[in-house]
């Protein structure tokens, strides 16, 4: 698999996806929207991928936001079809059977920033930054930033970081829960491989219906969420590995999965 923008790599169940347009501080243009969308695709086919960790190349940017001098050009009908294409892409990241992990190796702004809140976890070096400053630029986040964000972090929070467009520290980051972990910079990518063999090493029948539950859920009232978390716990009894996980617990022994 190769693309131009992108460094891809496959270890141990787990690929790892580098923006590389470390010149460009790994903005986001067209032509890497583009190949990210075909290489997420690409890679749920691949039965020996369970989880993709996605990062910037180099140390100063996970990816700055979107391509300014392109954004400028645009006409008001351009800007919300180029939001509704990377609206797709992101929504394909966030409801991928595959567990995405954002490694966030330095600034995660506007367009890099909501593509980590679309991500299922997001780990950050100590050096990060994170915003949406698109109000400095006369608009708003347009790439699901103005909701992500306000259900990740709540509403005023998220309103205002938009409002200011002011950029966090990795530690303020965590501390309001826009972030998982922080780790060394030289570190961050060796703690994100470390926690996707982790989930990799899971089932992942039980590991993607966790995923819908929430995503799912989410979107629901309580009521109806804690039914349909019901209702895919009972799917669990179908599976092979249902059987197998309980069979190995109680006889005392490690599981075999078969991902049924």
């Amino acid at each position: 698999m190769s693309a131009k923008n992108l460094i891809i790599t496959v270890t141990n169940q787990v690929a790892q996806v580098t923006i590389n347009r470390p010149e460009a501080m790994n903005s986001l243009n067209t032509a890497t929207i583009t190949e990210l969308s075909a290489t997420i695709d690409e890679l749920e086919k691949q039965p020996d991928v369970k989880v993709i960790i996605i990062t910037g190349a180099g140390d100063r940017a996970f990816i700055a936001g979107g391509d300014i001098a392109l954004l400028r050009t645009f006409t008001p009908t351009q800007a919300r079809d180029l939001s509704i294409v990377v609206g797709k892409l992101f929504q394909q990241i966030e409801t991928s059977p595959c567990v995405v992990i954002a490694a966030i190796n330095g600034y995660a702004l506007g367009g890099g920033c909501e593509l980590a809140l679309a991500c299922d976890l997001r780990l950050a070096a100590e050096h990060a930054q994170l915003g949406q400053p698109e109000v400095n630029l006369g608009i708003i986040p347009g790439w699901g930033g103005t909701q992500r964000l306000s259900r990740l972090i709540g509403s005023s929070r998220a309103k205002e970081l938009m409002f200011t467009g002011e950029r966090v520290t990795a530690q303020r980051a965590l501390e309001i829960g826009l972030i998982d972990h922080i780790y060394p910079g030289d570190q961050l990518l060796s703690y994100a491989q470390t926690l996707a063999q982790t989930i990799a090493s899971k089932p992942q029948t039980a590991i993607q219906m966790i995923k819908t539950a929430v995503n799912n859920g989410m979107a629901m009232d309580k009521d109806k969420a804690i039914q349909y978390e019901a209702d895919l716990f009972g799917l669990c009894f179908t599976t092979a590995d249902q059987k197998e996980g309980m069979d190995a617990f109680l006889e005392k022994r490690p599981a075999v999965w078969k991902d049924e």
